[in-house]
């Protein structure tokens, strides 16, 4: 779908690392031009048209993701740097002040890095416990899972909407709905959830949020911090700075900004926050619901190709995403991408950042294909028959 909209591939290129990044459509990177030739002024700063314009483009980007993610208040959408800095603020910024020594964080082990390092600070900062949802044997997340974990001294549940090795979609408004009558928060890293599927953080009753833009055909070095902003009002920023305070004369006399602006110090990424709201219109128009179905419908035609290749190891068969994980046999998995690439297909290769997995999985390393809307059936044929012939793979490993 679309694919007349972005420049790489219109080259001999087949690209399956979207849950890496994604590509980005020609609106986007002309939005982001336009910004640096027409209007390449600071926000929030000027009194002048230019920053006028600026400011405009800039909050209009707010509301874009307000709405995207239907929020409540624009001042529950922060800007950030990406997920990983969001994560970071929620844990630095929001629960390192709140816990107390013997309160229990639960994750589990398919998390990615920037969804368990932050908390891996707790435990010696704060004497906060981490402990680890059990996985079921398709390493899904279960409601029951869920259940058998929670005890008096869970405080925080913090969990990928869909994670990006094994790709299951968890049951978050379920998971919400339980933790809340615990008096438990839930965090959410979307980082591979908002950019695949509807989102709705008021149903959800989601705590926090994080994505990124560049997973979703936005600009790199731009993401979203969402809170609940009775939350967000106790979110202490990280970083201070220009732009976020209205006042300050001596350690004692620090007058901050309301929300947003006390969490957004100093200049953003202004052309990619911009870019982004043009990367949402774009989704808009396409609809989420029909992004999701065609990425289902590609993955199974995938999954039934795959499966009679007895050489092949499909780590997650039954995942409703478009993430498929697999392993060749007796090649290791960095070899494999190394051929593909031979053959200009693009696909992922290690640990992506969940390196903790391997111990439910029991491999260290997998080769992940990453569906998006613009691939197609005929580029999964040109894959799969690279794939068929084993031992055209092993020769070229020598």
């Amino acid at each position: 779908m679309n694919r007349e909209d972005f420049p790489l591939l219109k080259e001999d290129i087949i690209y399956f690392d979207n849950g890496a990044t994604s590509l980005k459509p020609v609106c986007v990177i002309d939005k982001i031009k336009e910004y640096y030739t027409k209007y390449p002024v600071n926000a929030h700063r000027g009194d002048y048209d230019l920053a006028y314009k600026v400011d405009q483009e800039y909050e209009n980007t707010r509301e874009l993701v307000k709405e995207f993610i239907n929020a409540r208040d624009l001042e529950e959408i922060v800007f950030t740097s990406g997920t990983t800095e969001a994560l970071n603020m929620i844990v630095e910024g929001f629960f390192a002040p709140l816990l107390e020594p013997g309160d229990e964080v639960l994750l589990t082990m398919s998390e990615h890095a920037s969804n368990v390092l932050p908390w891996f600070r707790l435990p010696k900062k704060k004497g906060v416990l981490v402990n680890y949802i059990p996985l079921d044997s398709n390493y899904y997340l279960t409601i029951d899972n869920v259940k058998k974990m929670i005890s008096p001294k869970t405080k925080v549940i913090s969990i990928a909407g869909i994670t990006n090795v094994i790709g299951d979609i968890r049951p978050i408004k379920e998971i919400c709905k339980l933790a809340h009558e615990n008096n438990i928060f839930v965090c959410l890293d979307g980082a591979q959830m908002v950019p695949h599927m509807k989102v709705d953080v008021t149903d959800l009753d989601v705590d926090f949020l994080a994505f990124s833009a560049h997973k979703m055909c936005g600009p790199t070095g731009v993401g979203v911090l969402y809170g609940k902003r009775e939350l967000l009002e106790h979110l202490e920023p990280t970083i201070l700075g220009g732009g976020m305070n209205e006042s300050f004369d001596t350690p004692d006399e620090i007058y901050l900004k309301e929300l947003p602006a006390r969490l957004e110090a100093g200049t953003r990424n202004i052309a990619g926050v911009i870019g982004f709201g043009e990367a949402i219109k774009y989704l808009n128009a396409m609809g989420m619901d029909k992004i999701h179905k065609y990425e289902i419908d590609l993955r199974k035609y995938l999954i039934d190709k795959l499966i009679p290749l007895k050489h092949i190891d499909i780590i997650n068969i039954e995942s409703d995403s478009g993430i498929v994980t697999f392993n060749v046999t007796d090649v290791f998995s960095q070899d494999v991408a190394y051929y593909l690439n031979k053959y200009n297909i693009c696909v992922r290769a290690g640990n992506h950042c969940a390196k903790i997995l391997k111990s439910s999985v029991g491999v260290n390393n997998t080769v992940r294909i990453s569906l998006y809307f613009y691939n197609t059936y005929e580029e999964i044929d040109d894959l799969v028959e690279l794939l068929s012939d084993y031992q055209k793979i092993v020769k070229e490993m020598i």
